[in-house]
């Protein structure tokens, strides 16, 4: 005789031939009904009902945990997005005033004697400014000069702004490459360009993504911009009361469309800027958002909900070397893709080509952008990795994190193919000797990548191709 659980109201029987087991938790009360059975239930029967007189057919209502789950699911589906940050300087920063100056001197180097070995450091506190490392080049350089004229650019022209270039004291330090380095990868210049071996061990990131024209992040994009426009409305007069050193930072909202980034709106947008003394908060605010956001934020990502946080702590009036200490090289996310894709943490300013902190970034964003341009895939990130004096890279990697048309193994091969990672190699393809007219001092502020300049070789789209897999 079929039974009947106690206080459940669930009669358990057989159906057709087989025996279903119908479990109940009598402590949940009706709140769990555990079924352990993959096929469908049609009805459920009773061994006391006559063949000719079959139970009426039992309602199973949903759990209240799978009701929880359909809930949570529903909710998961409205906010399908998230917010990321990036940040950036303006060139009268102080670490970027250091970036600024250590390229200024490459350049130098590299305009006099293209085969110019450079490895430049600069510091900088309350008037001073230090330039030290290894350098071994032809070029007759006036390093001093050389960092009076790039700090005069900037606009430390005084000390009311931080720093003044024409009276600030000037140290110098630098000594030859070592020979050991020098034998190691240059073998004193004998070797052939694909002979010539990694300056130092270690791995670099190339990035990109189809959110913006330049294929980079937008959140990146526009913190960058914005800092770039506090520059150029201080430099033009449009906004007088501006001194050299500020930050911006941009929250973007996004939604992951299968691995791809795309935009939503900006969530918040923060600038805080070296001001003079006379200027009002209320004169900041509305000068910032009139002659600096506004051109550069695209009006169908601001909203009534978008945030603002200009000069949040009040008074910003002491800066430059001034107010912080510089030092080149510690703003190498700025320098990259804003929190986005990886980093493997070499600096780039101050380095000739031949260190592959600097070239092998550079030929792996190509490749990365190469990737995207060509629909390929819609965003992806290029690893390379070398060992000092070693020509062949030790590792190329491919990650198009979902959104690649074809496996990411068959982009890799298409990468090798088209790509040589050889340090020698790159620095011929993509012309990196070539220095002097600011060409390097062009990338210390406002980002390595992304910019339309005929310098910045490689952000030039290399075309690939590819045959679609055998099925």
């Amino acid at each position: 005789m079929g039974q009947r659980a106690a206080g459940t109201g669930v009669r358990c029987g057989r159906v057709g031939s087989e025996t279903r087991r119908v479990t109940i938790s009598s402590q949940l009360r009706n709140e769990q009904v555990t079924i352990s059975s993959q096929l469908r239930l049609d009805r459920i029967s009773s061994d006391s009902d006559p063949p000719d007189h079959p139970a009426p057919p039992q309602i199973l209502l949903a759990p209240k945990a799978q009701m929880r789950r359909l809930v949570l699911s529903k909710k998961m589906a409205a906010v399908d997005t998230f917010l990321f940050t990036s940040e950036s300087v303006n060139e009268g920063h102080p670490d970027k005033l250091c970036d600024q100056v250590s390229d200024a001197v490459l350049d130098a180097c590299l305009a006099e004697d293209p085969d110019s070995k450079v490895a430049c450091e600069t510091c900088t506190k309350t008037n001073m400014v230090m330039v030290f490392g290894e350098i071994t080049t032809k070029a007759n350089v006036d390093y001093e000069k050389i960092v009076r004229e790039t700090c005069r650019n900037i606009g430390f022209v005084s000390n009311d702004v931080g720093l003044d270039a024409d009276h600030c004291k000037v140290l110098v330090n630098i000594e030859q490459q070592s020979p050991d380095i020098a034998q190691g990868v240059h073998g004193h210049f004998t070797k052939r360009p694909e002979e010539i071996g990694a300056g130092d061990q270690g791995h670099m990131f190339g990035y990109a993504t189809d959110e913006t024209p330049e294929l980079m992040p937008l959140s990146h994009v526009l913190a960058t911009k914005l800092g770039a426009r506090l520059t150029e409305v201080r430099k033009n007069g449009t906004c007088p009361w501006l001194r050299p050193d500020g930050k911006t930072q941009v929250t973007v909202e996004y939604r992951n469309e299968g691995g791809a980034m795309v935009p939503i709106r900006v969530h918040t947008v923060l600038i805080s800027t070296q001001h003079d003394e006379t200027v009002t908060n209320d004169e900041i605010a509305a000068d910032l958002k009139e002659h600096v956001i506004k051109p550069v934020i695209p009006e169908q990502y601001l909203d009534e909900k978008t945030i603002f946080h200009l000069n949040p702590s009040g008074r910003f009036v002491i800066g430059g070397p001034h107010g912080d200490a510089g030092l080149t090289g510690r703003k190498i996310i700025i320098d990259t893709y804003g929190g986005w894709g990886a980093h493997g943490g070499g600096a780039f300013s101050g380095k000739d080509p031949t260190k592959v902190d600097r070239s092998g970034a550079y030929v792996a964003r190509q490749a990365a952008k190469s990737i995207v341009a060509s629909g390929l895939a819609r965003r992806a990130i290029v690893q390379v990795s070398y060992a000092i004096g070693v020509p062949e890279p030790l590792s190329v990697f491919v990650d198009t994190y979902g959104t690649g048309a074809i496996p990411d193994k068959e982009i890799l091969k298409i990468v090798k193919e088209n790509f040589d990672f050889r340090p020698g190699m790159i620095i011929i393809n993509l012309d990196l000797k070539k220095g002097g007219n600011g060409r390097y001092l062009k990338t210390a502020a406002y980002g390595h990548f992304g910019r339309d300049d005929p310098d910045f070789t490689w952000e030039v789209v290399k075309p690939l191709k590819s045959e679609k897999p055998s099925a």
